[in-house]
């Protein structure tokens, strides 16, 4: 992800302390634990070759990743679906080649988002809509990442986009333009509107943005982009987000999604196996780690 990329020379400048919780976040969790909260963890791509080896055979084919994928992680930012509509064939492929309870977190077409910037939208975003939910029950979260210049100016066709999806769909948005974060009012009206419709907030740790890490939760789900640098404030990082995390379920939230990015994602499966290890360690959770092969499990990251 390039959003918010910094030098490691600005990265060890960065303050990457979270910010405190929204005042919204009290209105939507309701302050008592769930028994099974859903989480989910993956990263943003299911082919990368420099996988072979460690958590796929050393001759893993490019068309056998996502089966191999999809029994060491139960979801993915699928991020293809930015730049092209998943056509029948395609959809059903996923859904045959992926493992039970696996499921693809959709991302909603730039050309809806960026290019027409959700007006005059309709064939498009249906059309979309219909392909993804035949995904069936492999459909998970669904997001749409707003252009860095759609801002509060544009609320009005941001409300009247999201009231013409489809009732059972429900998605996370994320936000990008630096306004957003500077209108309280602008913002906290957001939280209310993606409250009302059952639509989630989407929140991205990178170094560059801060703002856009707002620790602002319009439903009892938390949607989290994060993304690493492949430098030793990885690890802290993680480790104060594990707490936030762990706070939030105390308080009832119900489902965690956790896609994690670091520079080319050849270390993405490592950095995503050493999230889980601490959500399971502090959240007294089991989710399943990634399995790797067994020299590549002592490699030194960085």
């Amino acid at each position: 992800m390039d959003f918010g990329k910094l030098s490691k020379y600005d990265v060890e400048k960065t303050d990457f302390t979270l910010k405190p919780d929204n005042a919204f976040n009290a209105k939507v969790l309701s302050g008592a634990k769930v028994e099974k909260p859903v989480i989910k963890v993956g990263c943003p791509v299911w082919s990368n070759k420099d996988w072979n080896g460690k958590i796929y055979p050393h001759n893993a084919k490019t068309p056998d990743f996502l089966k191999l994928y999809s029994q060491q992680f139960n979801t993915i930012e699928l991020n293809v679906t930015h730049y092209q509509i998943p056509n029948d064939e395609t959809i059903e492929r996923w859904k045959v080649e992926s493992s039970p309870n696996f499921t693809f977190c959709t991302k909603f077409p730039q050309i809806i988002s960026h290019d027409k910037l959700l007006q005059n939208a309709e064939g498009l975003t249906d059309e979309f809509c219909r392909q993804i939910l035949k995904l069936e029950e492999k459909l998970g979260m669904p997001f749409l990442q707003l252009a860095p210049y759609f801002s509060p100016r544009q609320f009005a066709v941001f409300e009247k986009y999201l009231r013409q999806l489809p009732d059972n769909l429900k998605i996370a948005v994320e936000f990008r333009n630096e306004d957003w974060f500077k209108n309280e009012k602008a913002w906290q009206d957001a939280l209310a509107l993606l409250n009302s419709l059952g639509h989630a907030t989407v929140i991205t740790d990178v170094a560059g943005r801060r703002d856009v890490a707002h620790q602002s939760l319009s439903l009892p789900k938390a949607v989290i982009r994060w993304v690493g640098n492949e430098h030793p404030s990885d690890y802290k990082r993680i480790d104060e987000w594990v707490q936030r995390i762990k706070t939030w379920l105390d308080l009832g939230l119900e489902e965690l999604w956790l896609f994690v990015h670091i520079c080319e994602n050849t270390i993405a499966p490592e950095m995503a196996n050493y999230w889980i290890q601490q959500i399971n360690l502090h959240c007294g959770l089991s989710i399943k780690e990634p399995k790797f092969l067994p020299k590549v499990e002592q490699m030194s990251l960085f």
